[in-house]
């Protein structure tokens, strides 16, 4: 394939500044970044042919001889081995760049692509273990004071006989595969240009060391099948959602890596009287009319037992009384909610002859009943 003139590749005229050339390579380069074009198997190439440019123009030497002398001046350079990235010097420029992409050193995006094609050594190693997720209902009762739960969490777990290494005895020796680096490089030479490809070793998984003989007790796997029982401590406070950490207690790493953690993510039943929000409850609790009317020293449950409430003449029906303190605390016990009472009013479904004179008594007292039976809110009828 023709090479393109260095200008053409990143968009940018042959007076263009530095600021200009890295804002160009900048946009260019994340457009076709193989780790963000998976999808697209020219995006390598074109990445390559990028980053060549950008190398060569972002240096005022290598730039000067490439304006007089084209590619030849750049080949002469190195001996005309062509393009060897061995003395690419801009990887912190890159790395810069690349940062606010992937939110961190380039090298920190799943393997960057300037360790797979650039660089050599420095394994990365067998994974961590896998994190785990286990939900956990409680009631709003246990909630407020905290509550010890004994849970049953199947996982897997690192072998006792080989300690998690999948070897007889634990005993490993170096891989002769990739001599105890735990990757394999590819040396590929692409035209004028040199690449070096870094895979993690396929005998070893990337730990650097072999199982001669595998461990009979978990058939070299380092790892069995367990249920666990766990004691955990639920804080006071915790409401819905809560997550807790539990360092350690997640799936076994790879060949005897650091084990993942367990996440328990904690969930509040519904309660029979009581509902929720946020830190603070909510109660609904008959009253008659004639406590509504009169007043009345009423008992009203808490999630602590009962407390006393007055309710004052006159009370509208779903009027909302606030005890302060009552409702769930914050996690850690620092502050609390508070509790509301909305006093509903119950009207009954059946009532006795006794009890119907009065109410008809009472409603000719008020004089709110006609004789046809409508309220003179709603006027007479005509």
């Amino acid at each position: 394939m023709a090479r393109r003139d260095y200008y053409e590749v990143l968009g940018v005229s042959r007076d263009a500044s530095k600021d200009e050339i890295k804002s160009a390579y900048r946009k260019a380069a994340k457009k076709y970044h193989p780790d963000l074009n998976k999808d697209n198997p020219q995006a390598e190439e074109k990445f390559k042919e990028l980053s060549e440019a950008y190398e060569v123009l972002m240096d005022d030497q290598k730039k000067q001889l490439y304006d007089q002398y084209g590619f030849s001046g750049v080949q002469q350079q190195w001996g005309g081995e062509g393009f060897d990235w061995s003395q690419f010097t801009h990887f912190n420029d890159i790395e810069d760049i690349f940062s606010d992409f992937f939110g961190g050193s380039a090298s920190g995006f799943g393997g960057s692509i300037f360790d797979q094609l650039f660089r050599s050594g420095g394994r990365t190693g067998p994974a961590r273990g896998v994190d785990l997720r286990y939900d956990l209902e409680i009631t709003l009762k246990e909630s407020v004071s905290g509550v010890k739960k004994t849970i049953r969490l199947p996982h897997r777990v690192a072998c006792p006989k080989c300690n998690g290494t999948g070897a007889e005895g634990g005993r490993m020796t170096t891989c002769p595969e990739c001599n105890g680096r735990g990757q394999i490089s590819r040396t590929q030479r692409r035209g004028f240009s040199q690449f070096v490809t870094i895979t993690t070793c396929p005998k070893c998984h990337g730990r650097g060391q072999w199982a001669e003989r595998s461990c009979d007790a978990c058939d070299g796997r380092g790892e069995r099948q367990e249920v666990s029982t766990l004691t955990v401590d639920i804080p006071p406070g915790a409401n819905e959602g809560l997550k807790l950490r539990l360092h350690g207690k997640g799936e076994p790493g790879e060949r005897g890596t650091r084990p993942g953690d367990l996440y328990l993510v904690v969930h509040l039943a519904e309660d029979e009287l009581f509902s929720r929000e946020g830190n603070d409850i909510i109660v609904d609790v008959p009253i008659t009319y004639s406590q509504a009317a009169l007043g009345a020293e009423i008992e009203v449950p808490t999630l602590d037992g009962t407390a006393m409430l007055t309710i004052p003449p006159g009370t509208q029906s779903h009027t909302l009384f606030k005890l302060r303190g009552k409702g769930l605390p914050s996690v850690g016990g620092r502050d609390k909610g508070d509790e509301y009472v909305r006093a509903v009013i119950k009207v009954p479904s059946r009532v006795s002859t006794e009890e119907r004179k009065l109410i008809e008594r009472l409603g000719e007292m008020e004089g709110s009943w006609t004789a046809g039976g409508r309220s003179r809110f709603f006027g007479r009828p005509k």
